[in-house]
């Protein structure tokens, strides 16, 4: 993983939190950029050898100041640097590249496409994007560093995951408290699907194997991908509770009765049809995974096999495939909806035409500040000469 610019290292340095927490071993290996110091000091999982700072001899390590053409300038000066960062890494034992960049700001907007153009020109792995759109109340600057920065990296990446922020900030929630709790929504939801497949010693292997291969041959064929996900609490009988609700009785001698094959479709159905990363119909999608997580003898491979015919059918598509991702230490049995190749995303759009608005506003401000500054300055000054 490599985290580009301020929230792509912040999501990065949450992923390797979320490895330790569940012991998943996703991120084979992390590595951080950002041409603002302050931002790579406040890191607190990424190793510091693996910390590059880009940019010092233009802009001092105090960042490029939402300037995404900058950006994009002094990571391509600077390749090397990072280059000699990834040559550390055992490349071979890596499934793909995954290149992490908030798309509104400057360093991560401007620097991203241009390090997976770069990864891919070297490596036969894939490098995907995984891109942060801007909220829409966060100014016509973002949105337009957005627009420029998206149809960018969605060209030079193998599949763009795209998370929208307009979809997850909660009103009135400080800017800081809703980023923290964003992040943790990305990590939760690609954590699962990346970490499918991922077993350890003395682990639970699925009965229906989702492993890198099922999850590269969604994402192959490019575009934008979302990522549907639900999850319902579950308890051991010995605990008492939740277990009857989702199982309907107080055994777990037989867990596979109608009603868990039911309950177990009723997941992919909201995982599909919640809240997705970014928000779009689902008709039309061209290939889709379902990876349902937890305690083995919860996941029900009736309802697993169900759930995977009826994405079949609301996407159209003929590439659907779906399998378990056993986890022992959960009370939880999660559902991940992967949607690949998504085209009927209304927030594109709408950031596109937003993104056209601002640079129009910018231009026309610009030619009226000039005029100004003209009138301002050579008003009643015409006999006066210049020095130079």
């Amino acid at each position: 993983m490599i985290g580009f610019g301020q929230a792509g290292g912040k999501i990065v340095d949450r992923f390797l939190q979320y490895d330790k927490e569940t012991g998943s071993n996703i991120v084979r290996a992390a590595v951080a950029v950002n041409s603002a110091k302050a931002d790579l000091m406040g890191l607190e999982r990424i190793p510091e050898d693996q910390r590059i700072l880009i940019g010092q001899s233009r802009v001092k390590g105090h960042g490029v100041g939402a300037d995404n053409e900058l950006g994009a300038e002094i990571a391509e000066e600077d390749i090397d640097e990072i280059q000699s960062a990834i040559d550390s890494i055992p490349v071979h034992e890596v499934d793909a590249f995954l290149v992490v960049a908030g798309l509104g700001g400057g360093t991560g907007s401007g620097g991203a496409p241009v390090i997976a153009k770069h990864l891919k020109r070297i490596y036969t792995e894939p490098v995907y994007g995984l891109g942060v759109l801007p909220g829409s109340d966060e100014g016509g600057i973002y949105t337009l560093n957005a627009a420029r920065s998206f149809q960018t990296f969605v060209r030079e990446v193998d599949n763009l995951l795209v998370f929208d922020n307009d979809a997850w900030r909660k009103t009135g929630e400080s800017v800081q408290g809703g980023y923290d709790e964003i992040n943790s929504e990305i990590v939760r939801r690609f954590g699962i699907l990346f970490g499918a497949g991922e077993i350890g010693e003395g682990e639970e292997v699925a009965e229906s194997v989702v492993d890198s291969s099922e999850i590269i041959n969604t994402l192959s064929g490019g575009g934008v991908s979302t990522i549907g996900f639900a999850e319902e609490e579950v308890e051991t009988a010995s605990s008492g509770g939740l277990l009857s609700r989702f199982t309907g009785d107080d055994s777990t001698d037989d867990l596979d009765t109608a009603n868990t094959t039911n309950r177990i479709t009723s997941l992919v159905r909201k995982a599909a049809l919640g809240r997705l990363t970014l928000p779009c119909e689902i008709d039309g999608a061209e290939r889709a995974l379902v990876v349902l997580a937890g305690p083995p003898n919860y996941l029900n491979r009736k309802g697993i096999e169900r759930g995977r015919k009826w994405l079949e059918e609301q996407t159209g598509s003929m590439e659907v495939r779906g399998g378990d991702y056993p986890t022992k230490a959960t009370g939880r049995v999660s559902s991940v909806v992967l949607l690949s190749g998504v085209t009927n995303v209304p927030r594109i759009k709408e950031l596109q035409q937003v993104a056209i608005e601002a640079q129009d506003n910018i231009d026309e401000i610009q030619q009226e500040s000039d005029d100004n500054l003209e009138d301002l300055v050579n008003d009643d000054s015409d006999e006066l000469e210049s020095l130079f």
